[in-house]
């Protein structure tokens, strides 16, 4: 069986690895890549749609980033306790128009022994903004690692 470490139970460094992990792999904008961390019967709920199995999330994800054109993702811990973790991200990114957005979410994780994520559930809101309001350009440099993302 796969396994993606660090494993729960999660303890703040641990889980703090996860979150930076997750930020990283999804902003290669891989779809086969991310999908990967999590379970063969994984299952999402993003916004209103709900997915189920990796296969599902794989596609999901390349629908995903054909709209979310420059997509650039930050994700900051904001809790865990056993084999599960809280996370508040923002992401920014450009639709086929020209049009930025900026999404505002948090998400709930729960894992396997193994590392992997049995179920991810996302709310998301998102913002118009012009490219001047733009904050995030491409992956987060080492130097800003762990800085606290802002409200608004």
């Amino acid at each position: 069986m796969a396994s993606r470490p660090p494993f729960p139970p999660f303890d703040e460094d641990t889980a703090a690895r996860k979150v930076q992990a997750a930020e990283d792999a999804w902003n290669t904008r891989d779809p086969e890549r991310v999908a990967l961390a999590y379970t063969e019967d994984s299952v999402w709920r993003n916004r209103d749609v709900f997915v189920t199995g990796r296969d599902a999330i794989t596609e999901f994800l390349r629908e995903k980033w054909r709209r979310e054109l420059d997509y650039a993702l930050r994700k900051e811990l904001w809790g865990f306790r056993g084999d599960r973790i809280a996370v508040r991200f923002q992401y920014e990114c450009r639709d086929a128009d020209g049009r930025w957005w900026r999404a505002y979410g948090n998400e709930l994780w729960e894992f396997t022994g193994e590392g992997l994520m049995r179920r991810r559930e996302a709310s998301i809101n998102d913002v118009p903004i012009t490219a001047a309001e733009r904050r995030i350009f491409g992956p987060r440099p080492e130097s800003e690692r762990e800085a606290p993302l802002p409200v608004r």
